[in-house]
């Protein structure tokens, strides 16, 4: 496999196309519930000056998992627009609204490196494990793109599963991401061989320090964080005018 194909848009679409129907439930199990903690984190990062009347946008949407976090944390949120590149992702995502909360949750399905998105029309942008999937030069244009679309004061707030270069136990994760986790996956789900390119893209990834570096470039204020160990890393912070 030629390296800068794991990148390519439709790559990636088509990969989360095949994961789609076991992602909630994958995704959980293999990272020991970390996942869920990662998004309530990723939340409670978002800066307090946000509005909490406002428009969200969650960039690389998958199914959702982020959004009752987002509801529970600003219950007075006037919408949620959700943005992902996977058909079927898109779809488990429209079958899991929420009932109750169906009508204040949109969906685009779209890729969000070349989408049209509305200027200075977002009170707040958040991303929750989709970054690994763009390299450097897609992150900047990422980074362009949640300037583009925040008003001024609003906020960001990104988080994604990471390699934990700093950690004594790193040795131990690798083993973990790169050697059990396909061989559970080809045991356990048929031969498939999908989730287990997590491994190979936070090798790839490293960090966020990248993607807060591009933020930074578009006149951001912008801020770091990890969390256990730097297993999962994260940027926040706020559009200056």
């Amino acid at each position: 496999m030629n390296p800068n194909e794991i990148y390519d848009p439709d790559y990636v679409a088509a990969l989360f196309d095949r994961c789609s129907s076991s992602y909630r439930t994958w995704s959980t199990v293999a990272s020991f519930g970390m996942v869920w903690r990662w998004r309530k984190v990723c939340v409670a990062n978002i800066p307090n000056t946000t509005n909490n009347n406002g428009l969200f946008f969650d960039l690389m949407a998958g199914t959702g998992e982020v959004w009752p976090h987002l509801i529970r944390a600003y219950p007075k949120l006037g919408e949620i627009k959700a943005i992902d590149n996977s058909t079927l992702m898109h779809k488990t995502a429209l079958t899991r609204l929420h009932q109750d909360r169906s009508h204040r949750i949109s969906h685009l399905k779209a890729n969000v490196l070349d989408v049209d998105l509305p200027a200075n029309s977002a009170d707040c942008v958040i991303s929750t494990f989709g970054l690994k999937t763009f390299d450097i030069g897609q992150q900047t244009r990422i980074a362009e793109q949640v300037n583009h679309v925040l008003k001024p004061g609003g906020t960001f707030c990104f988080i994604e599963a990471s390699d934990p270069s700093d950690w004594l136990l790193r040795p131990l994760y690798r083993f973990y991401m790169d050697l059990c986790l396909p061989l559970v996956e080809r045991l356990f789900l048929k031969g498939a061989r999908d989730f287990s390119m997590i491994g190979t893209y936070t090798k790839h990834f490293k960090n966020c320090d990248d993607f807060k570096n591009a933020l930074t470039a578009q006149g951001l204020e912008t801020h770091g964080f990890s969390d256990f160990f730097g297993c999962a890393t994260g940027v926040y912070g706020t559009k200056l005018n």
